[in-house]
């Protein structure tokens, strides 16, 4: 079976919210209330911020954003960074990570990206193997986080 990947639309918030759930279990709830609603409209409306779903069963259960970085340098070509994979625990092995992080590469290379970055805090081989799988190179570059 191939994966249906598109974009989200404006009104799937509380379903992204939802499988947010899945990808940092120990982030507080978020209420959709009118600043929220506003926060969501404004990266909505960003030109350069995509992200895709996948649904199943009249639910989105498979998510990524991607965000195209104007640049300066390589012929001012932009890049790409990829974040927030998540994909609903129960179903999970089925797919629909590679098929959304295939998506996100598509438009990255339609955008002229010279690169797409991805980091991810899990340790486990099997999450890494899954990247390197699909394409990502964990070796290219080292990574460097300053937590807020």
């Amino acid at each position: 079976m191939r994966q249906k990947v598109r974009e989200i639309k404006f009104a799937e918030l509380g379903q992204l919210l939802n499988l947010y759930q899945y990808l940092n279990p120990d982030d507080p709830v978020l209420n959709i209330d009118g600043q929220l609603t506003a926060l969501w409209q404004e990266i909505f409306a960003n030109p350069d911020y995509f992200c895709f779903v996948i649904e199943e069963d009249d639910k989105i259960v498979s998510s990524c954003n991607l965000m195209i970085i104007r640049n300066l340098t390589r012929g001012a070509r932009p890049y790409a960074l990829i974040e927030n994979v998540v994909t609903h625990q129960a179903y999970r092995k089925r797919g629909y990570g590679t098929a959304i992080l295939r998506k996100a590469i598509e438009i990255a290379k339609d955008n002229n990206c010279y690169k797409v970055m991805l980091m991810t805090g899990r340790k486990d081989e099997s999450t890494l193997r899954f990247y390197e799988q699909a394409g990502f190179d964990r070796g290219e570059k080292t990574g460097f986080v300053i937590r807020l």
